[in-house]
């Protein structure tokens, strides 16, 4: 008889409606609990959206105590809540083999960020912690960035959608200025700003283990664009930045074209939704003459014209890197640009 090693168990649309179905689903977890504190084959766990609720969370957290093979446990889109991402966390304090942990929209908030970030100071395993549409906010922001300076595991975060201001930013930017083995940070949907931004900047100035850095709608604004271009100067890691729906407008257009102009390293910029117009558009055309190691320029839906337009076209045909530039939703006749 075949034996398991991954286990995928999703509600059907009919249960959504049933209001027996959470306390059900609270036992069905529970059951797999149980299973878990004994199985030695199962490497990985899936209960996406199954409305289990605190009950359960403790249940799996106290079979992660006993259990050493299971190494991705995704519960994204329950209810587990604070008193459930508890339980789990101190789990993670003795659990040797989870690698991989989704808690993504668990209606968690500070105290559990706060429970979770005590844990990664001891835990030795966990390499990617997803916490995306939460709401731990600046305390649980400045919990896991402590938790962050002590870490040499972690490698991917993904804080995106957690109601985190600029606190919560320098709180994160301070740990990347020792951390190094975080490779991906996803702080997507916050509300950095443009100090939260300047601190990140900073931060890159010294860093030398983040490759993607994902900082879409924080209003980082002019400023923090500019001092993200003099981060990107001197860095030698970052691969990837996305900065769309920032508000950088075209001075930080035209200072991140001054970067690009010595940076070797990035090879993605998302730059759409930044009301960049002409001049930021002919700032990055420049750089693009000379530039060779970017591969991908997303500048949807700016206000770059037709003057703009033909400056990006000549560049791109004199630049031997770029396969992907994208000018959806501008005013300068061209949408996308692809080379094979």
């Amino acid at each position: 008889m075949t034996q398991l090693s991954s286990l995928t168990f999703r509600k059907t649309l009919s249960d959504f409606a049933d209001k027996t179905a959470s306390n059900t689903f609270d036992q069905v977890a529970s059951i797999l609990a149980n299973e878990l504190k004994v199985n030695n084959i199962l490497t990985k766990l899936d209960l996406e959206g199954n409305q289990i609720s605190e009950r359960g969370g403790e249940a799996l957290a106290e079979a992660l105590r006993l259990n050493n093979t299971l190494t991705q446990l995704d519960l994204r889109g329950n209810q587990i809540f604070d008193r459930g991402c508890e339980a789990l966390a101190e789990a993670l304090k003795v659990n040797h083999s989870l690698t991989q942990l989704d808690l993504s929209w668990n209606r968690i908030s500070e105290r559990g960020g706060n429970a979770l970030a005590e844990a990664l100071k001891v835990n030795n395993s966990l390499t990617q912690l997803c916490l995306e549409g939460n709401d731990i906010r600046d305390k649980g922001g400045e919990a896991l960035g402590e938790a962050l300076k002590v870490n040499c595991t972690l490698t991917k975060l993904d804080l995106a959608k957690n109601g985190m201001q600029e606190r919560g930013g320098d709180a994160v930017a301070e740990a990347l200025k020792v951390n190094n083995s975080l490779s991906q940070l996803d702080l997507r949907w916050n509300g950095i700003s443009e100090r939260g931004g300047e601190a990140l900047a900073e931060a890159l100035k010294v860093n030398n283990s983040l490759t993607q850095l994902d900082l879409r709608w924080n209003g980082i604004s002019e400023r923090g664009g500019e001092a993200l271009a003099e981060a990107l100067k001197v860095n030698y890691s970052l691969t990837q930045l996305c900065l769309e729906g920032n508000d950088i407008r075209d001075k930080g257009g035209e200072a991140l074209g001054e970067a690009l102009k010595v940076n070797k390293t990035l090879t993605k910029l998302d730059l759409a939704k930044n009301d960049m117009r002409d001049r930021g558009g002919d700032a990055l055309a420049e750089a693009l003459k000379v530039n060779n190691t970017l591969t991908q320029l997303d500048l949807r839906w700016n206000r770059i014209s037709e003057r703009g337009g033909k400056a990006l076209a000549v560049a791109v045909k004199l630049n031997n890197s770029l396969i992907q530039l994208d000018l959806e939703g501008n005013e300068c006749g061209i949408e996308h640009s692809e080379k094979h």
